[in-house]
């Protein structure tokens, strides 16, 4: 691979300032090729190029999303002779009558990330053992279940482009980055210095070993965790047999965790009974000094599993075939039947027991959930502590965000009758609860106004029940009422 990214801070903060100014942002990208344009790969380079007007923005697009090369003329006109300077100063770019990028700059929110999206092909179209992406379907998944507090000191593990470290850095003090891709961190530190960002710390060595000793308030990973044969790409295989990778970041992110941190880890997981897919991460987290949080996103039998990861051999039948029965007969030999991929996020407080749970969350409706993540932990500690229903029973809940209360309708006898319901957060993770009706229609109107207890009991005397009928009303709102404040979708007041 050629030498570079150069992480030249100078250089990378130049090259930064100047695609600010050009306005080169997500928002931009999506305004010129469309609200796909970061779901397409590179066979739909061709499509984009044909939609973009000749302006300066459009210069830095067609160079740094598509890469695509342009001309030096139009070069400086979007970027200015510094600009131009600093992508030959860092390797980015080669620069001659023409400006033929080297990587691909992706806007991600409020940053600018640089990678090897879109690789320079190879011989053999291979992508190179130490290829760095940028913001992938897991890196968004990491992003998404990641809270975002104020914190002292934040860990980034398997940094890769540096993009979860970057995130960290604008609310931590201070960020320590890992990889055992010198590739990678260079590309991290290059990064960081692209988007005026001072307090990341680069350390090269596999997983924790660079932080011994160390502990951190937020702990982030997205490390090469697929269960697989191979060591082809650092950025996916990371050389260890079956799921031990995840176990290992598991445990070791408990134990760099400091009192009251959050651990959000990108992991995966096999079982051998299609029936009880979470046997494993639930023995992880078992033993560990953390509250935990189980979230499988993707699941997959071997076949489908081996197709998704080589995917990009689809175009050569005989490669192709030959990696699924090479995948397919290793997890024959280990036994696996179902393989999970997904994330686990761990809480570390002060305890003698510590609970945990697992739910299946829908990739299409995932959208930021740290401050979801940060009251369901937060609320799991409380019941911990409350113990008995009828400590809850004295306690003020309100709704934490936006609720969806759905009722299924059938007739019956001339009427219309209410015979199920359901609830759902509209925001985070979008879980829903499905409860008796008139259950879920008294917890959705908790407004922290008075206790749980008096508003059961209130609405069971405006109701018109007798004493069994309040005994199950009651068992039926606590019931609802500690799952919705597991979820994060109440919050004790």
């Amino acid at each position: 691979m050629d030498n570079y990214p150069i992480p030249n801070a100078e250089a990378a903060r130049t090259l930064g300032e100047a695609l600010r100014t050009v306005g080169y942002s997500e928002e931009a990208v999506s305004r010129l090729l469309g609200d796909e344009a970061y779901s397409g790969d590179r066979e739909d380079v061709p499509v984009g190029e044909r939609r973009l007007p000749r302006t300066r923005l459009a210069t830095a697009v067609r160079a740094f999303f598509l890469q695509l090369p342009v001309s030096r003329r139009d070069a400086v006109s979007a970027l200015g002779r510094r600009g131009v300077d600093a992508l030959a100063a860092t390797g980015l770019a080669e620069v001659g009558d023409d400006l033929v990028p080297r990587v691909r700059i992706l806007p991600v929110g409020d940053l600018l990330v640089a990678s090897d999206d879109y690789p320079k092909e190879t011989d053999d179209d291979k992508k190179p053992p130490d290829y760095v992406a940028a913001y992938t379907p897991t890196s968004r998944l990491c992003d998404s279940l990641t809270p975002r507090r104020r914190v002292g000191r934040a860990l980034d593990v398997g940094t890769g482009s540096g993009v979860q470290a970057m995130l960290a850095a604008q609310h931590a003090r201070h960020v320590v980055a890992t990889d055992v891709n010198a590739r990678a961190l260079a590309y991290t530190e290059l990064n960081a210095a692209l988007n005026g960002l001072t307090n990341i710390d680069c350390r090269r060595g596999s997983l924790f070993e660079p932080v011994t000793g160390e502990s951190f308030d937020l702990i982030t990973c997205n490390a090469p965790y697929v269960v697989s044969p191979e060591s082809r790409w650092a950025y996916r295989d990371g050389g260890f047999q079956a799921d031990e990778l995840s176990e290992r970041i598991v445990r070791s992110a408990a134990g760099h965790l400091a009192d009251g941190g959050f651990a959000t880890l990108v992991v995966s997981w096999i079982a051998g009974d299609v029936d009880e897919p979470d046997v494993r991460p639930l023995a992880w987290t078992e033993t560990i000094d953390c509250d935990s949080w189980i979230l499988p996103i993707w699941g997959s039998d071997p076949l489908d599993h081996a197709a998704t990861w080589n995917d990009e051999l689809a175009a050569d039948p005989e490669r192709f075939g030959d990696a699924l029965d090479t995948w397919t007969a290793y997890l024959t030999r280990l036994g696996v039947r179902w393989v999970s991929e997904g994330a686990v996020v761990l809480h570390r407080r002060t305890g003698r027991t510590h609970t945990t749970r697992v739910d299946e969350v829908e990739e299409e409706d995932l959208e930021d959930a740290g401050d979801q993540i940060q009251r369901a932990f937060e609320s799991r500690a409380r019941l911990s502590e409350l113990g008995r229903n009828t400590k809850l029973l004295e306690a003020r809940l309100s709704v934490a965000g936006p609720m969806r209360l759905e009722h299924e309708l059938e007739p019956r006898r001339g009427r219309t009758a209410v015979v199920a319901a359901s609830v759902q957060l509209a925001e985070g993770t979008n879980p829903i609860v499905e409860a008796p009706p008139r259950a879920l229609e008294i917890v959705a109107a908790l407004d922290g106004a008075a206790s749980l207890g008096d508003v059961i009991q209130k609405s069971a005397e405006r109701l018109r029940l007798a004493e069994p009928q309040t005994s199950r009303f009651r068992r039926e709102v606590l019931d609802v009422s500690r799952e919705l404040l597991e979820l994060g979708a109440l919050k004790f007041v």
